[in-house]
């Protein structure tokens, strides 16, 4: 006879080797806790936005051509000098402006064919005493220089007198550094020979009287406007600008009369043409 093999045996009251092990009494009463923490961590995060909510843009950058524009603009306003430019691209022959700003913020603008048709050389000067309009001796005016008050510093020369080179020079450094003027600035390339730097400046606004010519101007960086070519035509400074004075005078006396007007003296005594 065969032996039969032996079998081994489990001790009495031993689970099976294929059962799970239960956990103890504790850890089962402890699971419910430990879920409710887990549950509270959850709900502590960042909440989730709305579905569709966009979040806050973020800050535009700002407009670096606009700010280093309004920078020079305000150091030329803070620029006391004398300077010649050359004016071009007007009807007339190329002229030489003659700019001076004195230390006590006087300014005189000599320009020579600035009234009666080119025919006669005037300066605009602005000092403490107001604005005048000064008549120089000239080919369409061989009388010695005399001056007409216009009206006070501050104000603007009337249209039908305003010969337009000054304003580069005076209230338009005063809109180029005001943010809130509408305009777009953009850098530009500086003409061969012009030095400092140059922007683009336009107008985003429609009016009938914009602030100042479109066009672009060009400055170094002490304020010194070396370039502006815009409707007035263009101005090129010409040469290195000499110390300033230290307040500026007027060239002649000031007379009771009306002031040069832009227009030749022929084309003005015309008669109108008759409707029929």
């Amino acid at each position: 006879m065969h032996a039969h093999p032996r079998v081994a045996r489990r001790p009495i009251g031993a689970l099976p080797p294929f059962l799970p092990v239960l956990p103890a009494p504790s850890v089962l009463l402890a699971l419910p806790v430990l879920m409710l923490l887990v549950a509270g961590c959850a709900t502590d995060g960042p909440t989730a936005s709305p579905a569709g909510t966009i979040s806050d843009p973020a800050p535009a950058p700002a407009d670096t051509a606009r700010d280093e524009l309004a920078a020079l603009a305000a150091a030329a306003r803070d620029r006391h000098l004398t300077a010649r430019y050359t004016l071009s691209g007007t009807d007339g022959p190329t002229r030489d402006i003659t700019v001076t700003s004195a230390n006590d913020g006087s300014w005189r603008v000599d320009v020579p064919g600035g009234a009666l048709g080119g025919t006669a050389d005037i300066a605009l000067v602005a000092t403490p005493d107001g604005l005048f309009q000064c008549g120089l001796p000239s080919a369409g005016r061989p009388e010695p220089a005399s001056c007409v008050r216009l009206g006070d510093r501050d104000d603007a020369v009337p249209h039908q007198l305003d010969p337009r080179v000054q304003h580069p020079f005076t209230d338009w450094l005063e809109v180029l550094t005001d943010r809130r003027t509408a305009l777009s600035v953009s850098t530009a390339t500086a003409p061969p020979g012009v030095p400092g730097s140059c922007y683009v400046v336009e107008s985003t606004a429609a009016s009938l009287n914009p602030p100042l010519d479109v066009g672009i101007y060009c400055f170094q960086p002490d304020g010194t406007p070396t370039f502006v070519k815009a409707a007035l035509g263009t101005l090129t400074l010409a040469g290195t600008p000499g110390p300033a004075p230290d307040t500026v005078a007027l060239a002649g006396p000031v007379v009771t009369g009306e002031p040069l007007g832009s227009q030749s003296p022929q084309s003005s005594d015309q008669p109108s043409p008759e409707t029929s």
